[in-house]
């Protein structure tokens, strides 16, 4: 469906060149969503092996968890056990950008001592389940960076696609009919004005 504009030259100007912009940014677009594409399904790979390594590690340090309440004299001597910590973590959140999409970066600091509780009243199990934990923690942070980064990413996708469609099957048939039909009028009026002129001058002559 062409636009509703008066046919003249200056109107066929003004939308040559919006013609042109939206070709360029529709090439630009394109070329942006095979690069995010190609980013994003690396990053889907990298998610999908930190998740099985995940899914695969936790429930094996649960299980210790749970052989450890077993094997504890008391529930209370596991609650007092992890309550009282010593030191402090912190996860700091940064951003960094890639192909324009800004993803977050999770970074540990600091440092928690897990066995800050006396070892004679507790189970051999607990320490096992507390140094595994540690060790994985920072796999479970990455592999949250690793899903925020996809999710924002698809997000991404999603919506310079729909930009790309809309230039595609739109915005760009739509000028370029009107383009079209603004020629066809101008060399219908140029044609007319000819046959008038020749006319005009046939009377001319006659006289």
């Amino acid at each position: 469906m062409r636009l509703n504009v008066n046919p003249n030259r200056m109107v066929l100007l003004r939308l040559r060149k919006r013609l042109d912009f939206a070709r360029r940014g529709h090439h630009l677009l394109k070329d942006k969503l095979e690069g995010l594409i190609k980013e994003f399904s690396s990053l889907v790979e990298a998610y999908r092996k930190q998740r099985i390594m995940v899914d695969d590690l936790l429930p094996r340090i649960l299980k210790t968890f749970l052989l450890a309440k077993a094997s504890a004299l008391s529930e209370e001597v596991i609650e007092d056990a992890l309550n009282y910590p010593k030191g402090e973590l912190l996860i700091r959140l940064s951003q960094k950008s890639v192909m324009n999409v800004l993803i977050p970066q999770l970074t540990i600091e600091g440092q928690v001592d897990a066995f800050s509780y006396g070892l004679m009243n507790t189970p051999l199990e607990l320490d096992y389940a507390l140094g595994s934990l540690r060790e994985i923690f920072p796999e479970i942070l990455k592999l949250a960076e690793l899903e925020a980064t996809v999710r924002l990413m698809a997000q991404e996708i999603g919506k310079i696609r729909r930009r790309v469609n809309a230039l595609e099957y739109f915005l760009i048939p739509q000028l370029e009919e009107t383009v079209r039909f603004i020629r066809l009028k101008l060399d219908e009026i140029e044609r007319s004005n000819n046959s008038r002129l020749m006319k005009i001058k046939d009377i001319i002559r006659s006289h």
